[in-house]
């Protein structure tokens, strides 16, 4: 029904626009009596074998929804509900920003990708924390930036601010360096940079009573002496692991018309897929599997989280798959996922 019916209908629209109906739509049929429980019944898949360790956290499944899906923490009870083990919200700044002119994002659909050039639109994190003080049960990754006009050198009280807001709502933190569409903010992921920012945190976690797991989301196009970099960062600096990978700035190979693969911006969907298993693996291997990685990049059928687990991830997020495939994506993943595991 979703690719006959529903998919052919939202995709006939504006894609931020049909983002806003489609959020209002969930929110709107799931204060209807019956309807959450009937969305739990049609997606979600519990078995003890689902359930992963990692970083001191118990994830009912290994399936997540990525961060920038609902980035202001607005609807992450009711997403819940189709089957995610865990929900990454953000990424959020310290005051809100409008983001980046519209129009904003692509739809490629011969390629099954998106073309994002958001630039962390958010309201805000403390408008995010009123919302996540309502959250209960549910597993939720914070996602943290820096606000647009905050220069590089001054960036790491960005991530502070965010940090201390959110610690006591959140259950991991995501340290973003790593999007393309904030003006300077991939020149954090350089080693000098990036250490004193994560040492600095790292430090802040570790004066805390009970301190969060805080992972790193690293671009897809780093060259291997900069993932060797990062291994190396996360040895000298003991963070908990990395999230691999964010949007790409590549366009070889694509299908779509060329006014679309020409817009700017960061490129997901199934275009990163084996780039970002790539990563994954290449990380995994080089350092003797020493830190977790969630998994995230072009997954959109049970074989390509499969393939990221294989690679070593430990956890696995779907953003533009949720989009391209619908909420089953999630269901069909895990049951697979728990065939292999039988």
């Amino acid at each position: 029904m979703y690719h006959s019916i529903i998919k052919p209908i939202l995709f006939f629209f504006d894609p931020e626009k049909i983002h806003h109906f489609s959020f209002a739509m969930i929110r709107w049929s799931s204060k209807i009596p019956g309807i959450s429980f009937l969305i739990r019944k049609l997606y979600n898949v519990e078995h003890p074998k689902l359930e992963r360790t990692v970083f001191g956290l118990t994830f009912k499944n290994p399936v997540g929804l990525a961060a920038g899906f609902d980035k202001d923490a607005k609807l992450y009870k009711e997403l819940s509900n189709f089957g995610f083990g865990f929900i990454e919200i953000g990424t959020l700044t310290p005051k809100g920003q409008p983001g980046n002119p519209k129009k904003r994002l692509f739809r490629l659909i011969p390629d099954e990708a998106i073309i994002n050039r958001m630039g962390f639109n958010n309201e805000g994190v403390d408008a995010a924390v009123e919302r996540l003080k309502k959250n209960s049960n549910i597993l939720i990754g914070g996602n943290i930036g820096k606000n647009k006009v905050t220069p590089n050198e001054n960036a790491v009280d960005d991530y502070i601010y965010c940090f201390e807001a959110l610690f006591e709502h959140v259950d991991y933190f995501v340290v973003n360096v790593s999007s393309p569409n904030t003006p300077n903010l991939r020149a954090l992921q350089e080693k000098e940079p990036l250490t004193k920012l994560l040492s600095i945190l790292k430090k802040r976690n570790d004066l805390k009573d009970q301190p969060k797991p805080i992972l790193l989301k690293i671009a897809p196009d780093l060259t291997e002496d900069q993932l060797l970099d990062i291994i190396s960062i996360i040895d000298e600096v003991k963070i908990d692991g990395v999230i691999a990978s964010n949007t790409t700035l590549s366009r070889a190979n694509l299908k779509s018309k060329e006014s679309l693969t020409k817009e700017a911006g960061g490129l997901s969907g199934k275009p990163v897929k084996n780039r970002s298993t790539e990563v994954i693996r290449f990380l995994n291997k080089k350092s003797n599997n020493s830190f977790p990685i969630i998994g995230v990049g072009g997954i959109h059928t049970p074989e390509d989280a499969i393939e990221k687990l294989e690679a070593g991830a430990s956890l696995v997020q779907l953003y533009t798959g949720f989009i391209y495939e619908g909420p089953a994506a999630v269901r069909n993943i895990n049951r697979a996922i728990l065939k292999k595991s039988l």
